[in-house]
């Protein structure tokens, strides 16, 4: 029996621009019926993260053992050394369990599954009002070194460069109205005919 492919929404943004706090907003909400996929990535947890929770942390020559056994919907290595990618398994689950799919992806990745679901995917990019906004929101949240901070703000502009690949702009300026926005954004999609 062939499984039914649900809907996607990819969910992409320079680090630090609110992704994570849409995404929970949007998956609290039972009447969208989303399950958030589990990318996997050779960084180590930060904070309190676990394994198959935010992520599935692989060591770098299984995430490599992994590519070359065609094993990826689609990967990228973000920064030197540092991939991350979609498990083909992880979208047959989730579609197995009739969810449609919320992803946070980076920006080659959510150009990526577009393209290789273009019927069924609505792509989202999350912006944030300026660099200096970007820059105070990351060492506000604690979580990165001084370098790891310096290197996100200096990939912001390359990753400017691919919102015009996404279906819609959402500027993440005061979050209470970006998360009503994001919210009537899903709900319309999700209810557009197949």
């Amino acid at each position: 029996m062939v499984k039914k492919e649900g809907k996607i929404i990819v969910f992409s943004a320079p680090s630090g621009s609110g992704k994570s706090t849409i995404l929970n907003h949007l998956l609290n909400i039972p009447e969208l019926n989303l399950a958030f996929s589990i990318s996997a990535t050779n960084r180590l947890p930060r904070g309190e993260e676990k394994h198959g929770n935010e992520y599935y942390f692989l060591q770098t020559e299984d995430f490599k053992k992994r590519i070359e056994n065609n094993e990826f919907l689609e990967w990228e290595e973000v920064y030197p050394g540092r991939f991350y990618g979609t498990l083909k398994s992880e979208i047959n689950r989730l579609w197995s369990e009739g969810k449609n799919i919320i992803f946070d992806l980076d920006v080659k990745g959510g150009v990526n599954i577009k393209k290789i679901y273009p019927e069924n995917t609505l792509s989202v990019f999350i912006k944030v009002p300026s660099i200096e906004e970007l820059e105070n929101r990351l060492k506000k949240r604690g979580t990165d070194e001084e370098d790891s901070i310096r290197v996100r703000l200096e990939r912001f502009e390359y990753e400017l460069t691919f919102e015009k690949d996404f279906d819609i702009v959402l500027v993440n300026d005061i979050l209470k109205k970006t998360l009503e926005k994001a919210e009537i954004i899903v709900k319309n999609y999700l209810k557009r005919e197949e």
